[in-house]
């Protein structure tokens, strides 16, 4: 489980980083939404488990492989998200910053991505889901963690262990979605005045 977690710890991290940093360039450039954005798109429909015979191929069996199909699993969710997020920031704000002299990053960093935050809440919440389905897809043919338990244990037919990691599964979602996403998303917002 410790395994699991490090890894899926390590990939969420970076889909969020990868994925924000790609959002920002294909929310604010036309020709970068046009090219890349057609990329990400393309990229997003390809299921993060078909990458992994090139992740074992390039990376062998140990953690950086499953960790690689971890970011492509939740990257292109965090891009769509913070894209989405940049492009729908209303334009009075825009406006209303520039006339106070924004401008370039500082624009970005303080008007259009803070007012972007509940779309990056729903991509870092898509990403955690799609990293976490790659995570138990990549350790079935991988090294260690619980898909690897899990797959030996069919192979032992060993059914009790079977289901008590699919139980562990369920838990482990259910605690980051009530104890870290749902708290987030009810602070958010409220600070957005969001809240019916």
């Amino acid at each position: 489980m410790f395994t699991s977690l490090q890894r899926i710890s390590v990939g969420f991290a970076l889909a969020l980083i990868i994925g924000t940093a790609l959002g920002i360039l294909l929310g604010q450039s036309k020709l970068a939404d046009e090219t890349i954005g057609s990329l990400v798109i393309a990229l997003q429909s390809i299921p993060s488990i078909v990458w992994l015979p090139i992740a074992l191929l390039a990376f062998g069996q140990g953690s950086t492989a499953i960790i690689f199909i971890i970011v492509l699993g939740g990257t292109w969710a965090m891009t769509m998200n913070i894209r989405m997020g940049i492009k729908n920031v209303q334009p009075l704000l825009i406006r209303a910053a520039r006339t106070m002299g924004y401008k370039g990053s500082e624009l970005v960093w303080k008007v259009m991505l803070p007012a972007s935050i509940p779309a990056a809440l729903t991509g870092a919440r898509l990403a955690w889901a799609f990293g976490w389905r790659a995570l138990m897809a990549g350790e079935l043919l991988g090294r260690g963690g619980l898909g690897r338990t899990l797959l030996d244990a069919r192979d032992m037919f060993n059914m009790d262990l079977v289901i008590a990691i699919m139980v562990i599964i369920s838990i482990i979602g259910l605690i980051v979605e009530y104890l870290v996403f749902a708290p987030l998303e009810k602070k958010v917002m409220t600070r957005w005045g969001l809240t019916k």
